[in-house]
């Protein structure tokens, strides 16, 4: 079985052959070791130093000097508009106090769907559209470009609540 054991990100040059392509959903770019298999149904295994977000138009190294192209999956999604900036930055405070997976559209956001938090969005006035599409959220400040979340033992506060 083939390993892939580097990324070439989306934009840098690749100077093999891209013989393949791999859609996953966000979830499965996320993923340091998987064993995975190509949309020509060809099985690899990947196999990265360290836990790497892949993106829509990524290249992995496989160890034969070959690529594979990666591509996003669409899965259930949430946009998420607001009536201007401040609303827009008032929505992504929200989201970001829950520490939630968002990716950030320009003029909308964009999460998992979740009829819980769109229904707190709705409530604070924004219009939610659920759709099949891409999600590629934002990396975390702490976590060097990875949205990996965090937590807390029992005993641990930080000024801020988890639940709203």
């Amino acid at each position: 079985m083939k390993h892939a054991h580097a990324i070439y990100t989306s934009g840098t040059p690749f100077d093999g052959v891209i013989g393949d392509t791999v859609t996953l959903d966000f979830d499965h770019r996320r993923r340091r070791r998987l064993k995975l298999e190509t949309d020509g149904g060809e099985s690899f295994l990947l196999d990265l130093p360290e836990l790497k977000t892949l993106r829509d138009g990524d290249v992995l190294l496989l160890d034969d000097g070959s690529g594979i192209g990666v591509r996003a999956r669409n899965e259930p999604v949430a946009d998420i508009s607001c009536k201007d900036t401040l609303h827009l930055v008032r929505i992504a405070w929200h989201l970001g106090n829950r520490h939630l997976p968002t990716e950030l559209m320009g003029n909308r956001l964009r999460i998992r769907q979740d009829h819980v938090i769109e229904e707190m969005v709705t409530k604070l006035g924004a219009t939610v559209t659920r759709l099949d599409a891409p999600f590629n959220p934002e990396g975390g400040a702490y976590g060097h470009g990875e949205t990996a979340g965090h937590s807390h033992g029992d005993g641990h506060s930080h000024g801020h609540s988890h639940h709203g």
